[in-house]
């Protein structure tokens, strides 16, 4: 067996290359300074000996770790649901992590003691970089790790006032729903209802206000009940809107979950979709094709948030100056449910 004295060092890849250790250790260490043959030949030696170098104090040197992380503020429950916001993301950010030969490290921050470990990890600078997603409220982490001098990325408009700028890559929500609500109107929906997200997350915020104001300019009223962008909250706030106007003819839900559970609601209530109420979604995950009927819904590009988060945390990470705020366009899909 191999221990670790018999491991080939630095000194002795230098010896095979015929160079100095220094040189030896700069070509490791990914310099540009040190001429072509030069660096073949310490490759070579490098592949003739099986060294590995130690990566913990490569990163004392170089001050990098190669490694990039992925906050979800959420409960492990609801990362691992049904819900495809999350893998979508993941792999978006994995993705383009691998293409730059980085390490994700992926950290479930949904309790204040998992937030105080994700900051102790971050300011150790055992990252180079952290990325957040479903940011709930006016959450100071994000704001806390820039003042710290660590390149932070989220997804989604910082909420309320924030002590420092924090970049985010989102999707035109607002313009999204827009698009939904006119199409409703365009079929010719009089009683047009929405099921709104959680008002902790700017994802919420921004689809409610653009049903609101769709509305506000068709001059019809609103009729909102509002879910957490779970199926059961779906179901649920369906029935409140069919308690409190049992003439609705159409309605507007901001995440396909949750409007999954508003067309269980009204098929146990004996409502015909899309005849006697449309339905609209927001999202497009894969299970908004297989619904019954499938679902009308507005497609915003999950994967590539996570993808576009990525490349502007690594542009950071090098040092590169990027824009406060980059948003992603939406796009309506029509289905049989409107």
């Amino acid at each position: 067996m191999t221990t670790a004295r018999e491991r080939p060092t630095l000194e002795a890849v230098a010896r095979r290359a015929g160079v100095s250790r220094a040189t030896v250790s700069r070509v490791v260490n990914g310099s540009t300074t040190v001429a072509e043959p030069i660096q073949e030949a310490v490759r070579r030696a490098v592949q003739e000996l099986g060294y590995v170098p130690n990566l913990a104090a490569r990163s004392l040197v170089t001050q990098r770790t190669d490694s990039i992380a992925l906050v979800l503020p959420e409960t492990a429950t609801r990362v691992f649901s049904d819900d495809q916001f999350f893998p979508g993301i993941i792999r978006g950010v994995s993705q383009e992590l691998e293409a730059a030969d980085k390490q994700l490290v992926l950290m479930i921050a949904g309790s204040a003691a998992s937030h105080a470990r994700v900051e102790r990890y971050a300011t150790g600078r055992h990252v180079d970089g952290v990325m957040f997603a479903s940011v709930h409220g006016a959450d100071p982490l994000p704001s806390t790790l820039v003042r710290s001098g660590i390149p932070v990325v989220c997804s989604g408009r910082p909420m309320g006032q924030v002590s420092v700028p924090v970049p985010y890559v989102d999707v035109d929500h607002i313009g999204g729903v827009a698009k939904a609500v006119r199409h409703l109107l365009e079929l010719g929906r009089r009683r047009i209802a929405t099921i709104a997200g959680p008002q902790d997350m700017i994802a919420g915020i921004d689809r409610l206000a653009g049903y609101r104001d769709e509305l506000r300019d068709s001059g019809r009223r609103s009729l909102i009940a509002v879910g957490d962008f779970t199926r059961e909250s779906g179901a649920l706030a369906m029935r409140q809107l069919l308690d409190d106007d049992p003439d609705l003819d159409a309605v507007f839900v901001a995440s396909d979950l949750m409007a999954h559970g508003a067309l269980r609601t009204l098929r146990e209530a004996g409502r015909r979709v899309p005849e006697d109420v449309a339905v609209v979604g927001f999202d497009d995950i894969e299970m908004a094709r297989y619904t019954d009927p499938p679902l009308t819904t507005v497609r915003q590009p999950i994967q590539e948030m996570g993808r576009e988060m990525t490349r502007q945390l690594l542009r950071m990470a090098a040092g590169e100056d990027i824009g406060h705020a980059v948003v992603l366009p939406t796009e309506l899909v029509l289905r049989e449910s409107a």
